[in-house]
């Protein structure tokens, strides 16, 4: 195997070094070598991208329960975070934990599927991480205004994108159509049939182009997050629709709504309300997703939450949980980011006023909101900051990982991925993503 770059992939410095040319090179031939390198080197090592299926499967069966598998949106500062990750899952022996990044995040964070795998990768190589690694994307959702007027090109973008997080790495694709459900139809299945139906079309369709050897972990829902609580009879209707028209290896967990939104509800004061969630949903429908061979329910919209209620999570059966917004306010809130930095962001809010924004919040609501939109054009100067910023900055998130992992039951869960996940190396193609 011929090896691009190699002195960069072969000492730490070398490795910070091919993954800034990964992320910031100007010429794409050269950021398409970095990132090559890194994942030729990554599999040398014994790191490989790989899909969490036969762990779900596992779970799905019975054979193995207790635990819920947290998903991390990553959306800037990628690779330093991503090292925090595993510097915290080696320390508690943990296996079970996904990388992710939706679509959306993928436009205004400025990260294509190719660079954030890169990212990821180099990462566990940084911190000598051996065996898989779970990247997703997560939320490759139908628009629903842009789905009624050109159907066709809606799902041929998802397709595009989708082919791209593949080759990519992504081995876990969470696909949404849920914001296609109408619930002015009749009955529960008419107002799933989008749904179910463009549920059905991508799994086929990812099925025909995961790798050989691999079977993605492909995930449904059923509620759009921020909607009415999700219910066992629309799993049941959804379900139904979804399996009359592919008979395949089904999807893995549904992602469902329990009463929360994604970035929490914010006060006037910046902070955020304690929601309600019904964690009888979780549990109520993961037991009707088990009976249909699908592992359980997905619970989006959760970091804000209080910390005592990570615990309810593995309690009530839910099999994977996506956390994102805290992770954002542990770097922009810490104390030893720059002021200026943190000025830059506000101001940035403030004179762009993303679609977040509202002229009827304050200021806090509003850089709550929308500050997730300036980490593309904040990117370079977030990487950039002081050594010693930095390092606190991830010395923080670190903590936050290792609490989290014990809180959901992951930790010691390294041994159930070695049993349940078959090792399948894939390398990228030559130039994957733009």
């Amino acid at each position: 195997m011929a090896r691009a770059m190699p002195s960069l992939a072969d000492t730490p410095s070398g490795i910070d070094t091919l993954v800034r040319i990964a992320v910031f090179a100007v010429d794409p031939a050269e950021r398409d070598r970095a990132r090559r390198t890194i994942h030729i080197a990554a599999i040398e090592r014994g790191i490989f991208t790989a899909s969490i299926q036969g762990l779900y499967d596992a779970v799905a069966r019975g054979r193995v329960a207790g635990f819920t598998v947290p998903a991390h949106n990553l959306r800037g500062l990628i690779y330093d975070s991503a090292r925090a990750a595993f510097r915290a899952a080696k320390a508690l022996n943990v296996g079970a934990f996904i990388f992710e990044i939706s679509r959306g995040e993928m436009d205004y964070c400025f990260v294509r599927p190719a660079e954030y795998s890169a990212c990821v990768l180099a990462a566990a190589m940084r911190e000598d991480w051996k065996g898989p690694v779970f990247i997703q994307g997560d939320h490759f959702q139908f628009p629903a205004k842009a789905y009624v007027e050109n159907p066709a090109k809606v799902v041929e973008d998802i397709k595009a994108a989708t082919r791209e997080a593949v080759d990519a790495g992504f081995l876990n694709i969470d696909i949404d159509p849920s914001t296609l459900v109408r619930l002015d139809r009749p009955t529960l299945k008419g107002q799933q049939r989008d749904n179910y139906e463009r549920a059905a079309e991508l799994t086929e369709f990812i099925r025909s182009i995961q790798p050989p050897g691999v079977e993605i972990s492909v995930g449904g829902e059923i509620g759009e997050v921020g909607k009415h609580n999700s219910t066992v009879e629309e799993f049941e209707a959804f379900f139904e629709g979804y399996r009359e028209r592919y008979s395949g290896k089904p999807i893995s967990k549904l992602s469902v709504q329990t009463g929360t939104a994604h970035g929490g509800v914010v006060n006037p004061d910046g902070s955020r309300a304690k929601p309600a969630v019904d964690f009888d949903v979780l549990r109520e429908i993961s037991a009707a997703c088990r009976r249909c061979g699908i592992a359980g329910t997905v619970q989006h919209g959760a970091s804000t939450l209080p910390e005592e209620m990570f615990r309810e999570f593995p309690r009530n059966d839910a099999v994977e949980i996506h956390l994102a917004t805290e992770l954002q306010r542990i770097i922009f809130d810490h104390p030893k980011l720059p002021k200026e930095l943190r000025r830059k962001a506000e101001r940035w809010v403030e004179e762009t006023r993303p679609p977040e924004w509202s002229a009827g919040q304050t200021p806090a609501q509003n850089f709550e909101k929308a500050v997730k939109r300036s980490w593309g054009p904040l990117k370079r100067e977030m990487w950039d900051m002081p050594a010693d910023a930095l390092e606190a900055i991830m010395a923080s998130l670190e903590s936050r990982f290792s609490r989290t992992f014990s809180l959901l039951g992951v930790k010691g869960t390294r041994k159930l991925i070695e049993e349940y996940v078959k090792p399948v190396p894939v390398l990228a193609p030559q130039s994957a993503g733009i």
